[in-house]
């Protein structure tokens, strides 16, 4: 009996998933968090970006008009939720606040360019409802040049051009777990949970 060429895929894509993921655990359990951590674990993730057979625009389609601007698709998250890996379909012109993750972050690009604003708080922090940010520089990922932050890292997402980008997002906990994420409104100070206001369910990958 001949196995269907799409589930010979899916169960490919899921092993390559899974291995990749578990080398990253593994990873991570060898050293405290670092910068220099984060960056090793990018290294990792990269050639499950390399492997875009895998990942087409057409199993992983881009997010509806007229919605956040984003499809995004849980790709692999352990039972506790930790280590949450997605792959992020975002339409061009779509823009988020500056906003911060409260665990850490590997973006690795499969295609596309994501500008990333970087920005640090420059007040007391002595208002929760109200914060004044300094942009310190910006950063496109773009397939070959990732980015890592720390779960105190504040940057907001920019996608340009007329052509929309699929990369991958990985986290140290599952983002729809994360109920103390803020983001900051620019022009105003305020603060405002993020997950609330900017974040939608994803979808899940076929498995």
């Amino acid at each position: 009996m001949s196995i269907d060429p799409s589930r010979r895929l899916i169960e490919a894509r899921v092993a390559l998933v899974d291995d990749t993921m578990a080398r990253i655990r593994s990873l991570a359990a060898s050293a405290p968090l670092s910068r220099e951590l984060l960056t090793e674990i990018a290294a990792l993730l990269q050639p499950l970006a390399d492997q875009q057979d895998y990942f087409t625009a057409e199993d992983f389609p881009v997010a509806e008009p007229g919605g956040m601007g984003i499809a995004r698709y849980l790709l692999a998250s352990q039972p506790d939720d930790s280590f949450a890996l997605y792959l992020n379909s975002i339409n061009p012109g779509m823009n988020s606040p500056p906003h911060d993750h409260t665990t850490w972050a590997v973006i690795v690009a499969l295609e596309g360019q994501e500008l990333n604003r970087l920005y640090e708080r420059v007040d007391d922090g002595s208002s929760p409802d109200q914060a004044e940010l300094a942009k310190r520089s910006e950063f496109m990922v773009e397939r070959g040049r990732s980015i890592q932050f720390l779960p105190d890292d504040i940057h907001s997402i920019h996608i340009q051009g007329d052509q929309p980008t699929r990369h991958f997002h990985l986290y140290g906990r599952a983002l729809e777990t994360l109920d103390e994420r803020v983001g900051y409104n620019l022009e105003t100070g305020a603060v405002v949970k993020f997950n609330r206001n900017f974040l939608d369910k994803p979808r899940l990958m076929p498995r």
